[in-house]
């Protein structure tokens, strides 16, 4: 019952491209939502400066990804072929031993996402996977996701692929919660003085 509910809950093929343990692994690391409201954006914003805003606040960028990544660069060059394409940002995660490409979007997902980021893990592994780690996985990061339109996408792709969505404003049960919290720690402390 829990892997079923787990397979109705997820983004991304990892059950079907990946081995058993580092699929269920895979599946506890990444979320299927980030938080992004540290950035500290209230308009939209372009895919390039939303990058730069998370290479300039990658520790709180690294704090939401959680335990285990490893920060290995942004617009990562792969060559091959005469022809050049960029990861917009590359990790490796320690405990799934791989290499981790991250493909930011500011709009909804689109499948032809899903093909794109096939291709930039087809290069990571062909050029860049080192011996004994196991095949590089990507996650696609875009503000809105539909999960039946992720599901048709990752269907029958063979490469280990996750599709979350990211908020850029603090949602605001939280940020009520943090407020009421802080005013509540400020009265103790003025009080307790």
């Amino acid at each position: 019952m829990y892997e079923s509910q787990l397979a109705t809950k997820v983004d991304n093929n990892f059950s079907r491209t990946l081995p058993m343990e580092q699929a269920r692994y895979a599946n506890e690391v990444f979320s299927s939502s980030y938080n992004l409201g540290f950035l500290g954006v209230t308009n939209p914003i372009l895919e390039l400066e939303l990058e730069d805003r998370l290479v300039k606040a990658i520790t709180r960028f690294l704090m939401e990804l959680g335990n285990g990544f490893t920060f290995i660069g942004n617009q990562h060059v792969l060559e091959y072929n005469g022809k050049e394409s960029k990861v917009d940002m590359l990790f490796f995660h320690r405990g799934l031993r791989c290499l981790v490409a991250v493909d930011l979007k500011i709009g909804a997902f689109k499948p032809e996402y899903a093909g794109k980021m096939k291709y930039y893990l087809s290069l990571l592994d062909r050029l860049e996977r080192g011996e004994g780690e196991n095949r590089s996985i990507g996650i696609i990061l875009c503000a809105e996701k539909d999960r039946v339109e992720v599901e048709l996408a990752l269907e029958d792709m063979g490469k280990p692929i996750g599709v979350t969505d990211y908020q850029l404003i603090v949602p605001k049960k939280e940020l009520e919660e943090v407020l009421t919290n802080e005013i509540k720690k400020f009265g103790e402390e003025k009080g307790g003085k």
